[in-house]
């Protein structure tokens, strides 16, 4: 099988480990386990539980505690309507490896996470882009998409969308089922930043549970800060599940067990470990945003959810030498928009701490200045 390079993966492997200022990040500043402890309310006392743990396989598709726990964010979903899968990368990769193969029609948004084009394209399906644009608010255009779907066996959005922040919201959702149904087509939803909308109470409707052929994907890592869980879902219908189950066998079988226990505890505890998520992901989003309107050469579409936003600049140069040369300089990593096939721009990370934020801002002023 042959795959592109992971253009982000790639990137941050290189330079995550040697910046001062890393504002390339995509998660909540995380949490340590003491914290995790606290926000659930048990104490130290609920370690106690982990120590007479037998470090079985454990449960294959996931304890029947944690997925009760998962099915929780959701509408209409029970317990056996989950499958734990190791972080949202390995639930988007088995669904697309129980779901699609040669000649299959896939359509995906892009820019988007890289999985949800060049693992179809590894195998051997056609995937048709769906250009998100900045004068659409980087919002599907419906009237294309339609276009698009004619045939296509599955359609995949990430929404919020990494890597700009934008949000479609229950209305235009239900307009992307009524094609998909019309089409016959599946929906897949990456879902990893739901929870963290900068209004109401974070979240926005899952499309598990707007349409019947649904699929929804989500993780420990982003809104929940718990990345180092490396622990992730799938929601989807029966013959989905079985489906990825047979291939999860061939690469994961099991999730670990320890894992498995913190993330019940922190999904449990989801109002409080969330409304931390939000009061960074709301405060910092108001600092970036003064920020931008402060930069003459940066312009954006401010992000409506998620931890990540896109910025253009007015330069000329590739979105690589901008990065590099910022990193060289200054210590401040970001992404070159390059990575999602959109040179020009640059991904920022938001949602760590505001003291990292705020000085890794004032560093690419300088940078900026100087240029």
């Amino acid at each position: 099988m042959h795959i592109r390079e992971f253009a982000v993966e790639t990137w941050m492997n290189a330079h995550e480990t040697r910046c001062a200022w890393n504002l390339a990040e995509t998660c909540v500043a995380s949490i340590t386990v003491q914290e995790l402890l606290d926000l659930a309310g048990k104490g130290n006392s609920s370690l106690d539980d982990l120590l007479p743990m037998k470090l079985t396989y454990g449960a294959i598709e996931g304890s029947e505690r944690l997925r009760e726990a998962i099915a929780a964010l959701y509408e209409t979903k029970s317990a056996s309507d989950v499958l734990v899968t190791h972080g949202a990368i390995g639930a988007n990769a088995l669904v697309y490896q129980a779901l699609v193969g040669p000649g299959d029609v896939i359509v995906s948004v892009l820019p988007t996470y890289q999985q949800h084009y060049s693992i179809p394209e590894s195998l051997g399906a056609e995937v048709r882009p769906l250009w998100l644009r900045a004068e659409d608010g980087f919002l599907p255009d419906l009237d294309r998409l339609r276009d698009l779907a004619r045939g296509a066996k599955l359609i995949a959005l990430t929404n919020p969308n990494n890597p700009t922040g934008a949000l479609i919201d229950r209305s235009m959702l239900e307009e992307i089922v009524a094609i998909a149904r019309g089409a016959g087509a599946w929906l897949l939803a990456d879902e990893v930043y739901r929870g963290v909308d900068q209004e109401g109470d974070g979240f926005t409707a899952s499309l598990a549970d707007l349409y019947e052929k649904g699929i929804s994907t989500g993780s420990m890592s982003k809104a929940y800060a718990l990345a180092g869980l490396r622990l992730g879902w799938i929601v989807a219908p029966k013959e989905v599940l079985s489906a990825a189950m047979i291939h999860r066998d061939y690469n994961t079988i099991s999730v670990s067990m320890i894992d498995d226990h913190l993330a019940a505890l922190a999904l449990e505890a989801r109002d409080r470990v969330l409304a931390r998520s939000r009061d960074i992901t709301r405060g910092n989003l108001a600092i970036l945003s003064d920020w931008v309107a402060a930069e003459p050469l940066i312009s954006w579409v401010r992000p409506r959810s998620g931890t990540t936003a896109l910025l253009c600049y007015d330069l000329d140069m590739s979105s690589v030498e901008f990065c590099s040369r910022l990193l060289d300089e200054t210590g401040v990593l970001l992404v070159p928009g390059s990575a999602f096939d959109m040179d020009g721009h640059v991904r920022i990370g938001y949602a760590n701490a505001p003291d990292i934020l705020r000085e890794g801002l004032a560093r690419t002023s300088i940078f900026l200045k100087g240029l």
